[in-house]
Parts: structure tokens; C-alpha cells; sequence
């Protein structure tokens, strides 16, 4: 890294002393040096102003509801909303929204006031959100699929009076004192009120809503969103074009800031945005999804859009932008993706949730050299970044620093935390002008000289895995919990193919009946999947460093041994049984699958899920649905499931060119091995 700084601090000088050299004086070298350190010195610091002039004129003075208020007048029967069959306009979203946000006020509903919205994503999902603002409150988005523990702490921390779900999700929530909505069961009350617009006293520095993120602490954390800060993000901006001609795929989880950009980029500029059915879709599904509906614009996390670009590249090719970040993007893929997919603008995103989605962008055109990092582009507009050292003082161009951001996006702090938004929410002031707003990120970075930023990793102990901010601290926190566990450790590694996971590893208690099964399902109460280590490794001790901390560098890899499993080892017994065992072992890194062994406890993510998938049916033919996984969890029953399938069909069709499919799959493998 120091290498690289001397090389791109060399150049700048190159240039400088290229462009002063005529007023250099052939006399007194001393002087010279000392003059020209005062004008790099000076030239850097109005660099640095200029790419920090992101200033654009925006509605900066209306709320997320009215700007759509203003579009429904423009386009009232344009096309808003697309789910499965179903499909309405910007006018009747409106009038559904208004029906609801007028129920809402007579429970109390108004600014400020928060409310939980438990929904799958749906058309309801949508009514739900937009009617929350225009009722003047905020939205808490809810998981369903988050443990008990961790949607009752949510719940009891933003104190919700009023939560919105669905009738079949109301079992999944914990016990709470707020008032049920089910926006199915109780539509036929809810559509006896008014249609026409609401009118409140909400401004733009009103929360717009909640989402919490994972906590050093060990509990998560609520980030509060103001409107200004959403409205900024989608309107009159400069990093991708949001226009009314653009189909979107709303693809994230509401409790994932990625939605905002996907709801409300297409809802304020008069696009459509198509709704994936609530399931996590097959790589197929998705195809069919974004090449149905012809999807223009699309946002993926890094380890998604990876995993696309390797087994399903050909679905992307009606895309004119596709936005990829929450994570390091490779190399090798995106340089699959600009050579196999034209006229699709890839945009590097990055920006945590505390600057409301993205902070800067990057779009990335040309080949990229051999060896080269993505950079995380630059500001976008109405955002301002500083890289500082210790002292909070600007590092030259090339230094490396701590990224802090300024600016419209930036949320209000932690919901109940004042101690926390202290922290990391700081008043700061450059030079003697007045002080400005700035939120510590924790990054690290540097300006590249051409005004381009490169991201250099966290500070601290916190890791994106699949999109999501984790802190590895809150995981090791809940491990320490566990009965049998003396000490534990937690990384993120990143294998050389494949996703980043989380490998916990266990010292035991002496004598204890320790075993991973258990401290995996012990998990699964108090975590949502996304944070549950996929690999557990067993130690005797942890390595230390001779100042006696934890060193982490020599920690093991994970071995291929098959995992702790309660259920005894059964072999594969069938032909198509030794093939998914094969296909699972190839992915999860494992030498050996039993017929009995859940798919979750051997770690697969809903990433490696989504391979399972493409991997049968590029070697088997069969077409099969991301969520029959979750059904068919292990090998006995999936293997019984696809042959009833194959069953159901004609004999020629059931083993038509599988031995040519299954050669042309290890020859794809081979090639992407190779990096052809």
C-alpha cells in the first residue's frame, strides 16, 4: 500500500512541477522545494473543495409522499405498480394509500410516530409504506423471517402503537401491545375512508423511517431517516438516470436500505416497478422476472451480482443500468459483465445506511487493468466526502484516512441512542468556516488523483456479508452466551471463488457436551440468518500473539470435513442421490453429504442455495424453484421430490442429453477456473 501511495503522490508531483515549472527558480533549489509544497498544499486543498461541489438544485423542501402526490397529477394512468398477475396505477396506488394513511390518523398516526410494517413484498407492502408517511408517521421495516428475540427487541425499542402485517404472519410475530392491522383481513374497513389527499405539517427533517442495522453493542441499532435525506437520493441526481421510462425490480428486503432506492426511485420519477413475488426467486426465475417485464434498471448485491455474472449472465442483457455494491466487486466478473452485456451502464454503489443508501457512485466503462481495484467513484450529489486523519485534519490526495461524509443524506442519528449518534454523528469545522454535520464511517480510503475514491476496508471489527453491515462482535457476543462455550472468535473469509462467510471459531468448556448443531440452533434464535456463521471450526485454544491477544492470522481454514451433525452419516444410495451429494459437496466445500443432512446446517446461504439451483439444472435439466430448498432441505427428500417431478413427465424428457449436459457443466466449471 505504501508502494502505491509514493507511486500516486509521485505522479501528482510530476504534474505540478510540469505546470509551475517555468516560474521555478535555477538558483535556490531550497526555496523552490518550500514554494512548491505551499502550491501542492494549495492546489490539493481547491481539488478537494471542487470534488466535494456536488450542490444541485432538487426539491429539497418536499416530503417523499408529496413529490408522488406530484407525479400521480402527471402520469395518473401510467403503470405503478407490477406483481405476479396483478398490476395499478399511480392513481389507484394513490387512493389505496389515502384510504389507508386516514384509517391510520384515527389511531393516532401523525409526525413522528412510528410504525411497524411486517408485510411480504407485495402490492400491500407498497400501500402500507406510502399511507405511513401520509399519515405523517414513520415506517419500522419488520423481517418475518427475523428470530422471535430479535423482532421483540425491535418492537419494544421503537415502541410501535400500530404494526402492519398480513394475517398468515401474525403467528411469526412475539408477544407486543401494538395495534394489528392486517391489511388482507381488515381492507373492507379500510377502504370505507376518503380517496382524495391528505394534508399534515410534516416537513423534510420529519423520520421518514427507522431501519436498524447490526451493533458493536450486541443489539442492533436503529438508523432514523429523515425525508430530505430520501428525497436527495432520488430526485435530480446525478449518478443513474431515474426517469418515468425506466422498469424497475424491487428485489431487497424492506428492512434493506436497498429498497428505498428501488421504491422510491421509481415511484417519485413516474417508473415502474415490477414486484418479485416474496419467495427468494432460482437464478431462472429471476431471468424470466427481468426479461418478462423487460427490467431496465436493477440493483444487486456484489455477491449476488457475482454469482448472476457466473451462471446466468444472459438474464441481465436487457438491463440499460445495473447498480452492484454492499460489498468488493471482482474484477473477473465485472469484466465478464462489460464484455458479454452492452448498452448496460454498471454503476459501483457504496454508502452506508446513516447517508440514506448511497454516498458516492462510480460507473465503470473501460477494460480494467490487470490487478487493478474498482474505486467507489465519487459524491453524488448534494454529498460531500472528507478523508481525515486523527485529528480530523484533510489528508493529501493519495494518503490514506477515514472516510466521513456530509450532506443531504444524512440521517438524524440512532433511534435512543444519544450517546451513540454523539459518536458517530460529530460537529466538525474546516478552517474558520461554520460547522459542519459529519458521520463517521469507520472506512478507510483515499482520493485517487483524479478525484475518484478507493475504498481500503474497515477500521473495526465489521464486515458487509450478502449486502448486510455486521458488526463480527454482536455474532461473538451471542456465541459467548452459550452455556458450553469457554471462547469464540468470528472472521469473514473470503474463499478465492465463491461468497464471503462467517467462520466462528469454538474453544469449548472442558468436559462440556459442546457440539456446532447446538450452537448453531442456539443462534437461529437470536440472529437472523444472514449473521449465523456457515462454518464452525473446533479448538483446543486460540493461537496468541506475544502480547496475549487473539491472532487471528493464524486461525485455520475450515477443513472439508463433514460438520458435527446430530443425525448419524448415511451414504447417497441412488444414482441421483450421488449426484446432489456431489453438486452440495462441490459448493459447500464439504467431502461427504449424508441423505439425512439439513443443507443449513452444512451452511449454505440463500447465495449457495441460489447455485444449488443453477447447478441442477445446468447437469440434470430440471428446472427447480429457489424455495423448494427450503422444502427439500436434504439430499433424501430432494432426491424423492425430483423423482416424483421426473416421474411426472415423458420418459425421453426425463433423460434427454443429460451425460452432454453434465460434460458441458464441468467444462463451463473448468473454463471459469481457468479465467476464460
Amino acid at each position: 500500500m505504501e508502494l502505491i501511495t509514493n507511486s500516486l503522490v509521485s505522479k501528482e508531483n510530476e504534474l505540478l512541477i510540469k505546470e509551475y515549472q517555468p516560474s521555478l527558480s535555477k538558483t535556490n533549489p531550497e526555496q523552490d522545494r518550500f514554494r512548491l509544497a505551499n502550491l501542492k498544499e494549495s492546489e490539493e486543498r481547491q481539488l478537494l473543495a471542487k470534488w466535494n461541489d456536488t450542490q444541485t438544485y432538487y426539491p429539497k423542501q418536499a416530503c417523499i409522499h408529496q413529490l408522488f402526490e406530484v407525479q400521480v397529477e402527471k402520469t395518473p394512468d401510467a403503470v405503478a405498480l407490477v406483481f405476479q398477475n396483478q398490476q395499478i396505477t399511480y392513481r389507484e396506488l394513490n387512493c389505496r394509500a389515502n384510504q389507508l394513511a386516514r384509517y391510520l390518523q384515527t389511531l393516532g398516526v401523525g409526525g413522528e410516530v412510528l410504525v411497524g410494517i411486517c408485510i411480504e413484498r407485495s402490492i400491500e407492502m407498497v400501500v402500507g409504506l406510502l399511507a405511513i408517511l401520509k399519515a405523517g408517521g414513520a415506517y419500522v421495516p419488520i423481517d418475518p423471517g427475523y428470530p422471535q428475540e430479535r423482532l421483540a427487541f425491535m418492537l419494544s425499542d421503537t415502541n410501535v402503537s400500530v404494526l402492519l402485517t398480513q394475517k398468515e404472519l401474525i403467528a411469526k410475530l412475539p408477544s407486543h401491545t401494538a395495534s394489528i392491522i392486517c391489511l388482507d383481513k381488515d381492507w373492507n374497513a379500510i377502504e370505507q375512508n376518503n380517496q382524495e389527499n391528505l394534508t399534515t405539517n410534516i416537513t423534510v427533517d420529519n423520520l421518514a423511517y427507522v431501519m436498524y442495522t447490526s451493533g458493536s453493542t450486541g443489539t442492533p441499532k436503529g438508523v432514523c431517516v429523515i425525508h430530505r435525506g430520501v428525497v436527495r437520493l432520488v430526485k435530480e441526481t446525478n449518478y443513474a438516470q431515474l426517469t418515468d421510462k425506466e422498469v424497475f425490480l424491487q428485489l431487497a428486503p424492506i428492512s434493506f436500505d436497498a429498497s428505498t432506492f428501488e421504491i422510491w426511485g421509481c415511484l417519485l420519477n413516474g417508473s415502474k416497478l415490477v414486484i418479485c413475488p416474496p419467495h427468494t426467486p432460482s437464478l431462472e426465475e429471476l431471468g424470466q422476472i427481468i426479461q418478462l417485464h423487460q427490467v431496465t434498471i436493477l440493483w444487486l448485491t456484489a455477491g449476488l451480482f457475482h454469482l448472476i455474472v457466473d451462471e446466468k449472465i444472459d438474464a441481465l442483457k436487457s438491463l440499460r443500468q445495473l447498480l452492484a455494491g454492499g460489498d468488493v466487486l471482482s474484477v473477473p466478473h465485472v469484466q465478464k459483465f462489460i464484455q458479454t452485456v452492452e448498452n448496460c451502464q454498471l454503476i459501483n454503489g457504496y454508502g452506508p445506511t446513516e447517508n440514506t443508501t448511497f454516498t458516492c457512485c462510480y460507473s465503470i466503462t473501460a477494460p480494467l487493468q490487470p490487478g487493478a481495484s474498482i474505486p467507489i467513484g465519487r459524491p453524488i450529489a448534494n454529498t460531500q466526502v472528507y478523508i481525515l486523519d486523527d485529528n480530523l485534519q484533510q489528508v493529501a490526495i493519495a494518503e490514506v484516512g477515514e472516510l466521513y461524509i456530509a450532506g443531504d443524506g444524512l440521517a438524524r442519528g440512532y433511534l435512543n441512542r444519544p450517546d451513540l449518534t454523539a459518536e458517530k454523528f460529530i460537529s466538525h469545522s474546516f478552517d474558520s468556516n461554520s460547522p459542519t454535520c459529519l458521520y463517521k464511517t469507520g472506512d478507510l480510503a483515499r482520493f485517487l488523483p483524479d478525484g475518484n475514491i478507493e475504498f481500503l476496508g474497515r477500521i473495526d471489527n465489521q464486515v458487509k456479508i450478502r449486502g448486510f453491515r455486521i458488526e463480527l462482535g454482536e455474532i461473538e457476543r451471542e456465541i459467548a452466551q452459550h452455556p458450553d462455550v469457554r471462547e469464540n472468535v468470528v472472521l469473514a473469509l473470503q474463499p478465492e471463488t465463491g461468497e464471503k462467510q462467517l467462520v466462528a471459531y469454538i474453544v469449548p468448556h472442558q468436559h462440556s457436551s459442546y457440539t456446532h448443531n447446538q450452537l448453531r440452533s442456539f443462534l437461529q434464535q437470536k440472529l437472523p440468518n444472514y449473521m449465523v456463521p456457515s462454518a464452525f471450526v473446533l479448538l483446543e485454544s486460540m493461537p496468541l500473539t506475544a502480547n496475549g491477544k487473539v491472532d487471528r492470522h493464524k486461525l485455520p481454514a475450515p477443513s472439508r470435513e463433514r460438520p458435527q451433525l446430530e443425525q448419524a452419516y448415511i451414504a447417497p444410495q441412488t444414482d441421483l442421490e450421488r449426484q446432489l451429494a456431489r453438486i452440495l459437496g462441490d459448493l459447500l466445500k464439504i467431502n461427504r453429504v449424508g441423505i439425512d443432512d439439513n443443507f443449513f446446517d452444512l451452511g449454505a446461504t440463500s447465495i449457495s442455495i441460489l447455485q444449488v439451483t443453477a447447478r441442477i439444472q445446468q447437469e440434470l435439466g430440471i428446472e427447480l424453484p429457489a424455495v423448494k430448498l427450503f422444502q427439500y432441505s436434504t439430499i433424501g427428500t430432494l432426491a424423492k421430490y425430483l423423482q416424483l417431478k421426473q416421474n411426472s413427465q415423458p420418459a425421453y424428457d426425463k433423460l434427454q442429453s443429460r451425460a452432454q449436459r453434465q460434460q458441458a457443466a464441468r467444462a463451463r466449471r473448468r473454463h471459469h477456473q481457468q479465467g476464460v
